[in-house]
């Protein structure tokens, strides 16, 4: 009897090791694949029936003979058919949780090598064209067209180039960059073939971070046994030090030639003079391996789903305080209430939901009253946000939205490479400010006593320094707190920090933040910080607007 069980991260996490080890003591050939990518079922055993396929879940270890004889309680029945499966179109993960992800004969059972064969038919400018024809744009968040990219990498002079993957994938809340490699790892090896053949490059690098390892073993061995089909274009795999600002693209080069991850200024392009000074085509996973599909069922079938200039689909990864977290690709123009109450069931909690927040930590943050915007790249855009990844992560009203505010700031100042003023010091600024005003509004904060000139300012409340009611500054690497001695050197009299006053310097910050940084992470800090204040103002002791407060 075949047995199929889960061997993702997070399958395994949750127990899908020792499930199938079980299975294999009780005789059953046991298929490891990826995970189907709806977590609240894993681990998800799939019994091979002469009716299909048939799943269990969740399993433990003790539920193999209640699987086998079929009486398990929690038997699901065709997986495909379930509610949160039926609805979905599942162009780039149509293969995780169905093959072994490294057999080489399963995925070119199910269409593998059908997209390379047919780029490697169309001369370069032809498998271009069709890129650009299908709408595809990045899906690490930029959303810039993939074939103008690709494009201006084909006309570069240059006799070396290169096919970089970001697989950097440092967003709280999203994991389809690691669920794609760990389960379908041919797919995106066949992509950034495509691509190479495309612009005429014969080298590639995939960029993993360093914690996936299972992403970074799963790809090193599909490489190693694919090597022969892709040729003469070579792959190899570049281990990431955990930096975030490593996601941003000319960061990552520079972490590959083998320097500090730092960002480059622009222009040049890294389509122009990129990885060692050559053109690069840098995409990200989901990016390349949308592609595929695209030179295999054709353009048009690629750009007839989705929805305004968002063509195609996009996986969307649902987290945070969500009944039913996982993977949920579909095409773009399903609606934000849809994806977190119909998919995603709500919280987990079983409390209202207060807040979303979509595109990771660098997202802004919508309540319910927002649930209508439709997920497209810009309408989001225009409503102050940005779909960035794709993760969505959900809150539910026992939030506090001052303190997610602070979150961001502090996140940036840690994870800055230090490059620009507005991101470097503009975040350490915005986590003193939220600090400020957490303290004013009588929120519990610990700070410890910094000395000023030799007294602690919690007790030297006649020298013109802030009293201990007020509260101090907040480290952003540390949380401890500290005096902001140069803005009350200068003249603490004339210094106002009444709630307004700070919110406003807060805005004021944010927007030299956004306008003044060198790359997206001090650029899209603003997007929490911003959404926090406009849409849950309560939470920094604000009066909501009157309109609203009326409603």
């Amino acid at each position: 009897m075949k047995i199929y069980v889960s061997r993702d991260m997070a399958s395994v996490a949750l127990g899908a090791d020792d499930v199938a080890h079980a299975f294999a003591d009780a005789g059953c050939e046991v298929i490891r694949t990826g995970s189907r990518g709806l977590f609240s079922i894993e681990p998800l055993v799939e019994v091979e029936t002469a009716d299909g396929r048939i799943g269990y879940g969740p399993v433990g270890p003790w539920d193999v003979a209640a699987v086998l004889d079929g009486t398990h309680s929690n038997r699901l029945g065709p997986i495909e058919q379930l509610s949160f499966f039926a609805g979905q179109q599942r162009f780039t993960f149509a293969r995780c949780g169905v093959i072994d992800p490294v057999c080489l004969d399963d995925y070119a059972a199910t269409s593998g090598w059908k997209g390379l064969d047919a780029a490697r038919a169309l001369a370069p400018q032809a498998v271009v064209d069709a890129v650009k024809a299908s709408g595809l744009r990045g899906r690490g968040g930029a959303g810039f067209p993939t074939g103008i990219k690709w494009q201006t990498v084909l006309d570069a002079p240059g006799t070396q180039k290169y096919i970089v993957c970001n697989a950097d994938e440092g967003d709280s809340g999203t994991f389809a960059d690691r669920m794609l490699m760990e389960g379908d790892p041919y797919c995106l090896i066949e992509g950034m073939a495509i691509a190479a053949h495309a612009v005429g490059a014969h080298h590639g690098y995939i960029y993993i971070r360093s914690e996936y390892p299972f992403a970074i073993y799963t790809m090193r061995l599909a490489i190693e046994r694919s090597a022969h089909l892709i040729a003469p274009f070579t792959l190899e795999v570049r281990e990431g030090a955990g930096a975030y600002v490593c996601g941003e693209e000319t960061a990552l080069l520079d972490s590959i030639e083998g320097k500090r991850g730092q960002v480059r200024a622009k222009p040049p392009l890294p389509a122009l003079k990129g990885l060692f000074g050559q053109p690069t085509v840098i995409n990200n996973v989901l990016s390349l391996a949308a592609v595929p599909f695209i030179l295999a069922e054709g353009a048009e079938a690629y750009a007839a789903v989705g929805f305004g200039r968002s063509r195609g689909t996009m996986p969307v990864q649902l987290a945070g305080n969500v009944r039913h977290g996982g993977l949920y690709e579909i095409g773009f123009g399903i609606t934000l209430g849809e994806l977190v109450n119909d998919i995603g069931g709500g919280t987990a909690s079983g409390r209202p939901v207060r807040a979303v927040q979509v595109g990771g930590p660098l997202g802004a943050y919508f309540p319910p009253s927002m649930f209508h915007l439709p997920f497209d790249y810009e309408a989001f855009a225009a409503a102050g946000g940005l779909i960035g990844h794709a993760g969505i992560t959900v809150f539910d009203d026992s939030v506090d939205m001052a303190h997610m505010a602070r979150f961001a700031m502090e996140f940036c100042a840690v994870e800055s490479c230090g490059k620009c003023t507005p991101c470097r010091i503009g975040s350490t600024r915005g986590v003193e400010i939220v600090d400020r005003i957490m303290a004013a509004r009588n929120t519990s904060h610990t700070v410890r006593p910094e000395l000023v000139e030799g007294l602690s300012f919690l007790k030297d409340q006649g020298k013109g320094w802030p009293t201990a009611a007020f509260g101090s500054t907040g480290s952003a690497r540390t949380g401890e707190g500290y005096i902001d001695k140069a803005l009350y050197s200068r003249s603490p009299s004339r210094i106002d920090t009444s709630l307004s006053a700070q919110s406003d310097l807060l805005r004021d910050l944010c927007d030299t933040m956004k306008y003044g940084s060198l790359c997206a992470l001090g650029g899209f800090t603003p997007y929490p910080v911003l959404s926090a204040l406009d849409y849950f103002p309560e939470d920094f002791g604000l009066a909501k607007p009157v309109q609203e407060a009326a409603e």
